[in-house]
């Protein structure tokens, strides 16, 4: 698929401070692209540059062939944009919100269409400062689409919501990119990036340090698979220890703990099935994009 945002060797300092150091990467059309790391990485500087909100002190960015800061009158009429702290007016209500962005662009999408779409229709005289925090960022996506963007650039869009609501807001994203929407996410929700995005970049102090699927980033990080059941009758532990893809076997409380390589899982399944086990609560932890960036950076995304 053809890139939609290039991203070359992208620098931004504050002062003595390197916010972005040589950062490059591509989004291709149609995807929907994550940009993953810890609080201060380096993330929200990125996007900002990309839309065309700070200048870069180095490097080349292109967004639908277009200069962010030399054409961004523009790109603003392609680019949706939804801000990590964004705020409308407290007493403005949904439909006059809508109703003004749309008349930002030469050529808007139905406005009254979108907030049925995105479950608003019934708040379109609410005032925005009476919204809940998922009726907010509902509202925020409507506002970044209400321009029919080619592209959509979304900052921690989940960031205060409760589960519920994080789920449902997914659910949108996934709705408005089989509209054929390529959209920018910028996260530090792993189950997030994991659930939504085509690929990522793991981003740590301003510097990328992998681009890859987040299947893909997870293989890297050489992590066993763990396996937890309960058997449906009293069994041998050697079964299971003899087994060549298997490097630990243990019990607690009735569950039995197995670790292993990629192939632990169906070495195991054929085992109980022959010895007419059944493995109840079975559970499976594979690598994930966490254990990734452990493996790529030393620490967690949410600690040093």
């Amino acid at each position: 698929m053809p890139a939609v945002i290039e991203v070359r060797n992208l620098r931004k300092t504050y002062g003595e401070t390197v916010a972005v150091d040589d950062v490059s990467f591509t989004v291709r059309d149609g995807e929907i692209f994550g940009i993953l790391g810890p609080n201060g990485a380096g993330k929200t500087t990125t996007v900002e540059c990309i839309e065309g909100l700070r200048a870069p002190d180095g490097g080349t960015i292109g967004v639908l062939g277009l200069d962010p800061r030399r054409d961004r009158a523009e790109l603003t009429q392609q680019l949706g944009v939804q801000l990590q702290h964004s705020e409308v007016p407290e007493k403005l209500q949904v439909a006059e919100a809508l109703e003004l962005y749309s008349s930002f662009y030469r050529s808007p999408a139905d406005w009254r269409t979108l907030m049925d779409v995105l479950g608003l229709a019934d708040k379109a005289k609410t005032r925005y400062g009476k919204l809940s925090g998922g009726q907010r960022q509902r509202l925020s996506i409507a506002l970044a689409l209400v321009g029919r963007p080619k592209v959509a650039m979304l900052d921690e869009l989940t960031t205060g919501l409760d589960p519920q609501a994080r789920r449902d807001t997914w659910q949108l994203m996934e709705d408005v990119r089989s509209r054929g929407v390529t959209m920018v996410l910028v996260t530090h929700f792993m189950e997030e990036a994991e659930r939504l995005c085509d690929r990522v970049a793991l981003i740590d102090a301003g510097r990328v340090v992998a681009v890859d699927t987040p299947a893909g980033l997870a293989e890297k990080a050489h992590v066993e698979q763990r396996i937890q059941f309960r058997p449906s009758v009293e069994m041998d532990l050697d079964l299971l220890a003899d087994l060549p893809d298997v490097t630990g076997v243990t019990r607690r409380d009735g569950l039995v703990l197995v670790t292993g390589n990629n192939n632990a899982l169906n070495a195991v399944t054929s085992v109980l099935a022959r010895n007419h086990i059944v493995a109840e609560h079975l559970r499976v932890e594979q690598a994930n994009l966490e254990d990734a960036f452990v493996e790529l950076t030393g620490r967690h995304i949410g600690g040093q």
